[in-house]
């Protein structure tokens, strides 16, 4: 009997792993997706080693479980606009290089499998071949129309995606040449065929202002407009906080209370106090309780979790919840009672948080401060701002006095700051870029971000040590490989970096990165730093935070844009009026591995259309100044050209090719172009004076030529 149970269970986990597994997953997610329990894991173990021993799955050498179908590996394959590409098998796993001969028909996002070529891997790049496409990852695509007398060809925006479709008269759906269309492709085509497909949407013509931003959140396929049904639901919550809202609260609006945001900032949702008791501080950080007014499987929650996260780009705000709530009673507003989750910390003088308390209360806070007022009161000593503000002047220099043992504690440990600057982009009313410039990182802007860190750092620890559900911020120790390929590349400029028991420790690239600080180098070294490293994920696992040497982090301070805030808000809240029972602790364990999943890929989709809309508007605004002659450095080395940032934060490439005056090589130990016959050198950190030569829109490239030269 028992061993017939065996065989059942063998032959239900090996039909989901043939028919679900499209992702390497270890055991504990296999767990989680099929909803075993704790306490039947072991036997779930029992029957994957079972399986594995006949052959009938595969294990991957980071421990994953994989289907064993032909000895392929099924993954998502990342296509190249020069036609190869390459599959990601698991976060863990270094892609699979596809050469353009082996890519079978797949298109950028499909879900593939393929087979590793002979002698691939050993000592170098895997190299593989796509065998079979498993799913489409791609129906719809954002494309330029170019009409014919009896027929239409969309140009896709994204070169990755690398055929034109054809689209039958009939469904071009009215539009001309000039319009941005979304297209549905009905046919993936083949070889000798282009794909096929019909009009769907006409989003205006690609003059029109507006129509390139909107080309890009169709293409992202961000969710814009609120249904009616979600925007009826934010009409019925209340606009003031009620007598009933306050039972069982802690007042604190009697606390000195301040929101110190951008000033075009409306979801005001962090606010801080301070004071001194002794020798230690008291540190309270209070954050919007948006969960009050958004319960868990109504409309604006099921629409909040499907967004993940507000998108941020240079002309608009695409909101995770309706403005209703993000600017109304979510939004800690100057004046006015707001309900609050609270983290109130005492912090001794070395930066130890000695004390902490969660709650939920109700606060008011005294005056909505901006960064550049704040940095006028401690940094530039303005008089009038100092008398405008000084009743909260003591405050702030507490403020200052507190994150900055913060910083130095965290430095201490080997907290990692890439202090890449930012970019601004002004537009006028057409949407038309007339000024870029970094973003002013300041003494305020710090102070908040100390803040922010030490609060979600409070309460990762606290829930972790509770062994209860949670949703934690990790960020995985970097790949071996590429720490070493880092390590032998700034050995070129006279570095090195310590690798102990093929692990590195954050404080080694702590070091590295103050050691390279103003150097020529400094911006290539930070940047090739930054991309050893692993991306930050959301988890239901601690595993802790690599970039800020933090064994606990979650993100807990901004419920109004991000759904995992929302999300450990309501785990906090059932913890604080004792509804954490055994019922919610097996819903949240359900739920919590597939939030995690889905907010750490919306928030990789908001980051990437935000870089392509300013990719954009950089391009425009450098299109309006060809001719013109600007002041650089030089940014990156490369065999074809050398790159130069502007200190707007435009960058754009002087290529080999517009050298005239001799001929160039690339000098691989140096990192330097050459002149063969002058010895001319072009090196990273050189200032050099440029000419705006031309731009590409479809690229979203900018191209330089040294002044002087013709």
């Amino acid at each position: 009997m028992e061993q017939e149970r065996m065989e059942e269970r063998k032959e239900t986990i090996y039909r989901f792993i043939c028919d679900e597994l499209y992702v390497p997953m270890k055991a504990k997610e296999i767990a989680a997706v099929l909803n075993v329990s704790r306490a039947r894991r072991g036997e779930l173990q029992e029957v994957l080693d079972a399986l594995l021993g006949e052959g009938k799955i595969g294990l991957t050498s980071k421990g994953k479980y994989i289907k064993s179908e032909e000895g392929g590996l099924v993954g998502v394959f990342y296509a190249h606009p020069r036609g190869f590409g390459f599959v990601k098998i698991s976060e863990e796993e270094d892609d699979v290089f596809i050469p353009e001969a082996s890519v079978n028909g797949a298109f950028h996002m499909d879900t593939v499998r393929i087979s590793l070529l002979p002698e691939s891997g050993r000592g170098r790049r895997r190299e593989g071949a796509v065998e079979k496409i498993v799913s489409r990852g791609t129906q719809q695509v954002v494309c330029t129309f170019q009409a014919s007398p009896t027929f239409g060809f969309a140009v896709p925006d994204n070169p990755k995606f690398g055929r034109d479709i054809f689209i039958p008269a009939e469904r071009t759906k009215g539009a001309v040449s000039g319009h941005k269309v979304v297209v549905e492709i009905t046919d993936f085509g083949g070889a000798g065929k282009n794909p096929e497909g019909k009009v769907v949407e006409i989003l205006g013509h690609i003059n029109d202002p507006g129509t390139d931003i909107l080309s890009i959140v169709r293409a992202y396929e961000l969710p814009m407009e609120f249904s009616q049904k979600i925007l009826n639901q934010a009409g019925r919550v209340a606009r003031e906080v009620s007598e009933a809202d306050l039972e069982g609260r802690t007042d604190l609006r009697g606390w000195q209370t301040v929101t110190i945001d951008g000033e075009d900032a409306k979801d005001l949702d962090d606010a801080v106090t301070l004071t001194r008791e002794g020798e230690d501080y008291k540190l309270g950080v209070h954050i919007a309780d948006v969960a009050n007014y958004v319960q868990e499987r109504s409309a604006i929650d099921v629409e909040a979790r499907k967004r993940g996260t507000s998108v941020y780009l240079v002309d608009r705000v695409i909101p995770m919840l309706p403005h209703r709530l993000s600017n109304g009673i979510c939004s800690l507003n100057e004046g006015e009672d707001r309900l609050a989750l609270s983290c109130v910390m005492t912090i001794d003088g070395k930066g130890n948080v000695k004390d902490h308390r969660i709650a939920e209360t109700v606060i008011r806070v005294d005056r909505r401060m901006s960064y550049t007022s704040v940095k006028k009161i401690l940094e530039d000593r303005d008089a009038d701002e100092r008398k405008k503000y000084e009743e909260l002047v003591p405050m702030f220099e507490r403020m200052e006095e507190l994150a900055g043992i913060l910083r130095r504690k965290r430095r201490k440990r080997g907290s990692i700051d890439f202090d890449f600057p930012e970019t601004k982009v002004i537009l006028d009313e057409a949407g038309k870029p007339v000024e870029i410039k970094p973003y002013d990182r300041n003494v305020a802007t710090k102070i908040i971000e100390d803040f922010m860190l030490i609060a979600n750092e409070t309460i990762a620890q606290n829930f972790f040590w509770q062994e209860l559900p949670f949703l934690y911020r990790t960020h995985d120790n970097p790949d071996n490989e590429k720490i070493r390929k880092l390590s032998a590349f700034i050995n070129n400029f006279g570095y090195t970096i310590h690798i102990g028991q093929d692990e590195i420790h954050p404080k080694e690239l702590q070091k590295l990165l103050e050691k390279v600080d103003g150097t020529p180098e400094e911006a290539l070294i930070a940047r090739l730093t930054l991309r050893s490293m692993k991306q930050a994920k959301y988890s239901t696992m601690g595993t802790g935070h690599f970039g800020l040497a933090a064994p606990y982090y979650c993100h807990f301070t901004s419920p109004i844009r991000r759904y995992p805030d929302l999300q450990i808000h309501r785990i906090i809240k059932d913890q604080i009026r004792g509804r954490l029972n055994a019922e919610k602790i097996l819903h949240y364990e359900k739920i919590l591995p597939e939030v995690a999943k889905h907010s750490s890929e919306t928030e990789r989709r908001a980051d990437e259309a935000e870089r392509e809309t300013e990719k954009l508007k950089k391009t425009q605004y450098m299109e309006e100044r060809l001719g013109e002659q600007f002041s650089g450095v030089i940014s990156g080395v490369t065999e074809w050209g050398f790159y130069v940032e502007l200190p707007n934060t435009v960058e754009g490439l002087v290529h080999v090719t517009s050298l005239e005056e001799d001929y160039f090589y690339y000098d691989g130990n140096s990192y330097e172009l050459v002149g063969q016959a002058t010895g001319k050198r072009y090196k990273l950190g050189q200032k050099i004076e440029v000419i705006a030569e031309s731009v590409d829109r479809i690229m979203r490239t900018v191209q330089f030529r040294v002044a002087g030269e013709e």
